[in-house]
């Protein structure tokens, strides 16, 4: 039997890009303002899965958690001012479906041993690229990755596709109502995204419930 030859040999790169590639990934236009509401419509749609909630401060994650807290939602924010014990903890407990709902930083989900997770949800898009991909990583190209985008997001969003070398697609959120629609604020615009295509997002807009798993 003949070997096959160097072409027919399909490589599969494990770089952090790659991983991000062939991972579901999924955006949500939303304002700040009515990001809380989204997040509750995601959480509430998807109350089945272990979700990893990911934000740029401690400040944030701790809003987030006392908020999940008064609905009864099994979650914990873990960051900075705790311990390693206490990290480590909550890292164990997460992967053993004792939280539902983790909420972190960037700089702490890089220390975190997760096992268990089915979400990644990006409530802020990171200001350092590479840790958007890092997010991603960590479902090991299962689950799904969601990220909140607000207008001030959107020289971020287009640099990570640009990375991607593809867009992401943009869905919208079954019975969210924004209180009023997100608008791309072209000042903030990075100059990578100015050589870029137009999204054209409307021909592309599906409206979601609960996430399928992947």
């Amino acid at each position: 039997m003949s070997q096959p030859t160097y072409k027919s040999i399909k490589k599969k790169y494990y770089d952090i890009i790659s991983v991000a590639i062939r991972t579901k990934q999924v955006v949500h236009l939303v304002s700040q303002h009515d990001k809380i509401a989204m997040f509750d419509k995601i959480i509430k749609n998807n109350a089945d899965k272990q979700i990893v909630v990911i934000t740029k401060s401690k400040r944030k994650a701790d809003e987030l958690s006392s908020h999940l807290a008064a609905q009864n939602v099994n979650a914990k924010a873990i960051h900075g001012n705790h311990r390693t014990s206490e990290q480590e903890a909550a890292a164990e407990a997460f992967n053993k479906s004792e939280i539902d709902v983790l909420i972190s930083t960037d700089t702490i989900l890089q220390t975190l041993n997760l096992t268990n997770v089915a979400m990644i949800l990006s409530y802020d898009i990171p200001s350092q690229l590479e840790n958007y991909f890092v997010r991603v990583g960590h479902l090991k190209e299962v689950g799904a990755s969601i990220a909140f985008v607000s207008p001030e997001d959107q020289g971020q969003l287009s640099s990570i596709e640009l990375l991607m070398k593809q867009e992401i697609p943009q869905e919208e959120v079954e019975d969210f109502i924004a209180t009023r629609p997100p608008r791309l604020d072209k000042s903030a615009r990075s100059d990578k995204e100015k050589k870029k295509k137009p999204r054209h997002r409307k021909e592309k807009v599906k409206r979601v419930g609960k996430q399928k798993e992947a």
